[in-house]
């Protein structure tokens, strides 16, 4: 049975439930990991125009209860969010820190 679309309205804040996942095996995701990814979430929730409401951190995924506030910053956060994971783990892959 297919999902029944959802309804976003133009201009109005929405509420979206987010999940991520690592596709490695076992629980990467360690307190460190946590540590960080909360804070990062603190930060980007501060500038972006974006509430949380709930998030649950996990060994090998997350889920994250967010409201977003439609604004001309949440596009530059697109690029922001993307940057940040190399930026603090890039030395770690040998990736250069963009």
């Amino acid at each position: 049975m297919p999902r029944i679309a959802r309804m976003v309205v133009k201009g109005e804040p929405a509420v979206y439930h987010v999940r991520s996942r690592t596709a490695l095996d076992g629980y990467v995701i360690g307190d460190i990991e946590k540590d960080f990814l909360l804070k990062l979430i603190r930060q980007i929730s501060a500038i972006y125009f974006v509430e949380v409401f709930g998030f649950c951190l996990m060994g090998n995924h997350f889920h994250l209860l967010v409201m977003i506030y439609p604004g001309e910053s949440t596009r530059n956060g697109d690029r922001q969010v993307m940057l940040r994971p190399g930026n603090r783990f890039g030395a770690e892959t040998g990736k250069q820190k963009g």
